[in-house]
């Protein structure tokens, strides 16, 4: 019976044996990347492997929190809020749902918050009270040519009345000389005539002459009838329906042309403000153009600049920037100066701006293109060459390179203008500290990339991510793989590759544990042939940098929670020993790989047994008033978690 037994388990074997051999022939491939695959998640999974490369871990997000990450913002709270509005999803935006989540890194918990408009594609950036500033977004969804049903365009409507402004809400209805109809799509107001009076004396007579020049105001407009029916090519003048009395001769339309050509996106004016510590959005003052795509960006003073965007006809803004004043909550004119959507704009000591020349999306290629350094006061603009090609910047991704002290700005990769195929692995740094500033070439990326994203790190370096070789990832094109450049050799090393691809509509920040936490991304479609649409990418990457798995972090303990500009403060630490550095790093705020907000400032330190002093730097240009995370690190480069500290 045992000799039975053990020759039908050895057959049994043996035919297992067969089959499995039969099944590894007709199926060797699969056979081997299996075996590839559990060797690679075992290689980047041990502790040497991490400690040299880093490691990338997606951050379960529960499915009522999924959205289409347009813009993400990490708070005083050490929270990130994530902005969808409509998520580039029209079905969501015609259904008016625009969606915004709360995600707490420490934690990893979620919340949902109530958005109260398309946010959709706006501008932000950080308050120096830690509150964000949110302005633009979405009023239209483009429409291709082709697909467009209803002929439409701006409207100017004018008044002639130096006593009386008038709002004329939505659906407000203009007719044509010949009997066409067009509804306006949004409520516009529109101001009161300007009135001027000029005296005269002659022969002892006194006469007083008036002058009234009219105002006008531009709205957008469709036909009511569907199809070519609703097309004018010529000028006309519009009466507008319902009025009566002296307003039906005051109050009337102009337009140019209402015709069936492609309809771009089309911006808002309104603005918000979302406060960290009640977790909500509060209306603020509106803008006096309608944008999206915009930049804003903090200067010294704590007013917040907005340039560019689409208009609400969906027209790159031409130049009419403007200043909000963060205690007034209000707006006013800023200087005039034309860019491309999206334009990263960096606040260099002294208070001027520079334009790196990377941008996103919209704007013609011979036009705004140019990098260069931009002075508010006198509105003058001092272009910066070495960089040929400025044509491909778009979608570029550029740094204020740590520390902030040594005024360098690097530019990394980018594309030809709207939908080209072009990509660049370029990279190149300007030392704007130089009396005749010039772009230098630096080390190549590892392949051509549009999309990158790149974070400031707190041991100086700079972390840079995802990104495609082709517009919005085109023949699954999606790049995975990271780097980390350090400005002191000008070199790349390599870092652990990511599980997620990021292109279009991606966003990345340093959190305050010294991580990375990578969002969305919108490919154009779904394979390599390009046959099927893109799936928005929902799931949140976040990568430990090498330093986190070497020995133990220094920490900080007790001390102040404001800082004064110019002063010192001390902090108790068993670690003092080994801190080598402390950096202010400004929390980041950004969207479409733009982030004009994060910047680290090389702070002063001296140690006793038991603690650090830092001292802070001079000059709010340098150190603009708001909140910020201290780091230290040690002689390996290893940081502390972040101490949220408030700079004034």
């Amino acid at each position: 019976m045992r000799t039975r037994r053990f020759g039908q388990h050895r057959r049994k074997t043996l035919l297992g044996a067969t089959i499995a051999m039969m099944l590894a022939g007709l199926n060797a491939p699969a056979v081997v990347d299996f075996t590839a695959e559990r060797y690679h998640r075992y290689k980047i999974n041990r502790p040497d492997y991490r400690a040299r490369y880093g490691h990338w871990d997606v951050a379960p997000m529960p499915e009522k929190f999924h959205l289409n990450s347009i813009h993400a913002a990490l708070l005083p709270t050490g929270k990130v809020l994530l902005i969808a509005g409509s998520g580039n999803n029209i079905k969501l935006f015609e259904g008016g749902t625009f969606k915004s989540t709360l995600w707490d890194p420490a934690k990893n918990t979620f919340k949902k918050i109530d958005t109260p408009k398309d946010m959709f594609c706006s501008g932000h950036t950080q308050l120096p009270d830690g509150r964000l500033l949110i302005a633009g977004g979405t009023a239209r969804y483009e429409v291709l040519e082709g697909d467009v049903e209803r002929a439409g365009g701006a409207m100017l409507i004018k008044n002639e009345n130096p006593d009386k402004a008038r709002v004329f809400p939505k659906g407000t209805l203009f007719r044509s000389p010949d009997g066409k109809e067009y509804a306006s799509q949004t409520t516009v107001r529109v101001p009161r005539a300007r009135k001027t009076e000029k005296t005269r004396r002659a022969e002892g007579t006194k006469t007083t002459e008036a002058t009234v020049t009219a105002s006008e105001a531009r709205v957008y407009v469709e036909a009511t009838s569907k199809g070519s029916k609703g097309i004018t090519n010529t000028s006309e003048h519009y009466e507008i329906k319902g009025l009566t009395g002296r307003d039906r001769n005051n109050f009337y339309g102009l337009a140019n042309k209402l015709g069936m050509d492609k309809k771009d996106f089309q911006g808002i004016r309104e603005a918000y403000v979302f406060d960290p510590f009640t977790e909500r959005y509060r209306k603020t003052d509106s803008m006096s153009e309608a944008r999206w795509y915009p930049t804003l960006v903090s200067l010294a003073d704590g007013r917040v600049l907005a340039v560019s965007g689409l208009d609400d006809i969906g027209q790159v803004v031409p130049g009419k920037n403007e200043i909000y004043h963060p205690k007034t909550k209000s707006w006013s004119r800023g200087p005039h100066r034309y860019f491309p959507t999206y334009p990263s704009l960096f606040p260099l000591q002294g208070g001027k701006l520079f334009y790196s020349g990377s941008n996103a999306g919209y704007g013609p290629a011979d036009r705004g293109r140019t990098p260069g350094v931009w002075d508010l006061e006198h509105n003058t603009f001092t272009p910066v060459p070495g960089l040929p090609d400025p044509d491909i910047l778009e979608t570029s991704s550029s740094v204020l390179l740590p520390p902030a002290q040594d005024q360098k700005v690097m530019v990394l990769g980018g594309g030809g203008v709207g939908e080209s195929s072009k990509s660049t692995a370029r990279t190149a740094v300007v030392d704007l500290t130089s009396r005749h500033p010039v772009f230098r070439q630096g080390p190549d990326l590892p392949e051509k990339t549009r999309y990158l994203n790149s974070v400031i790190m707190p041991d100086d370096t700079v972390f840079t991510t995802g990104g495609s070789r082709d517009y919005r990832g085109r023949g699954a094109s999606d790049i995975l793989t990271a780097q980390i450049y350090h400005p002191r050799s000008r070199t790349f090393t390599t870092a652990a590759a990511p599980t997620v691809g990021r292109d279009y509509h991606t966003e990345a920040l340093l959190l305050p544990d010294g991580r990375v936490a990578v969002f969305g991304s919108d490919p154009l479609f779904g394979d390599k042939d390009n046959t099927r649409p893109g799936t928005f990418e929902q799931r949140v990457e976040v990568f430990t940098p090498p330093s986190l798995y070497r020995t133990p972090r220094p920490t900080l303990n007790g001390g102040p929670r404001h800082l004064h500009r110019g002063a010192t403060a001390t902090y108790t630490t068993p670690d003092a020993a080994r801190i080598t550095t402390a950096r202010l790093i400004h929390p980041g705020s950004t969207t479409h790989v733009t982030d004009v907000d994060q910047r680290s400032i090389a702070l002063g330190l001296k140690r006793t047994a038991a603690s650090v002093t830092i001292s802070i730097p001079q000059g709010r240009s340098l150190v603009p008033s708001g909140w910020y995370m201290l780091f230290v690190t040690d002689r390996h480069g290893i940081p502390s978690k972040a101490q949220w500290v408030h700079v004034r």
